[in-house]
């Protein structure tokens, strides 16, 4: 019973990062949406949590938004809220991965687990070995950010180097996220 009460409590401390990525979803689908950008979407893995926060908030501001769901033994159907004609099942991580970054404008990361870690690694990779055009990446949460990764322990100990850790930001909502995003493209939405 303790261990389902201090779970409880740990989701309760986490809540708001839900309803900062539906905020912050529904908020850059709007201005997308405002300078005529129809074709530039929200994209998820299409699951529970934070991603359906992130479909849901596009859901608000009525635009549509990608869901790439990904088949697990234990765990994610497709949330209700990613748009149906854009609902696309994987088998393998890479090839997801791949889609997601195949148009990707910005990354915007919210608190997660492995899979999270995962592609926010695999895109800092390709953008300091540059194997891709730098996107704005953002993380969201400094508190969980800071406990996660101890970045400047990285520089320290010449893992990476200090430029490495100019490639991300970290905020604490969505909406400083969209500041970061539009700072990268000038103020102007990306092409």
């Amino acid at each position: 019973m303790r261990a389902e009460l201090r779970r409880a409590r740990k989701q309760r401390a986490y809540s708001h990062y839900y309803e900062e990525a539906r905020k912050f979803s529904s908020l850059v689908s709007r201005k997308l949406e405002d300078a005529g950008l129809h074709d530039f979407v929200v994209v998820t893995g299409g699951g529970p949590g934070i991603m359906e926060a992130a479909n849901r908030g596009a859901q608000d501001a009525n635009s549509r938004s990608v869901g790439l769901n990904i088949s697990l033994p234990h765990e994610q159907e497709p949330n209700p809220y990613v748009s149906h004609e854009l609902c696309f099942q994987f088998r393998y991580f890479a090839i997801r991965k791949m889609h997601f970054l195949l148009r990707a404008k910005a990354l915007v990361a919210f608190p997660g687990g492995y899979g999270t870690l995962d592609e926010v690694f695999e895109v800092l990779t390709l953008i300091q070995t540059g194997k891709i055009a730098p996107i704005p990446v953002v993380l969201v949460g400094r508190d969980y950010w800071a406990k996660a990764v101890n970045f400047d322990f990285l520089v320290e100990e010449e893992f990476i180097d200090a430029d490495d850790i100019t490639s991300f930001e970290i905020v604490d909502s969505g909406e400083e996220a969209i500041g970061v995003i539009q700072e990268f493209y000038g103020g102007n939405p990306p092409q």
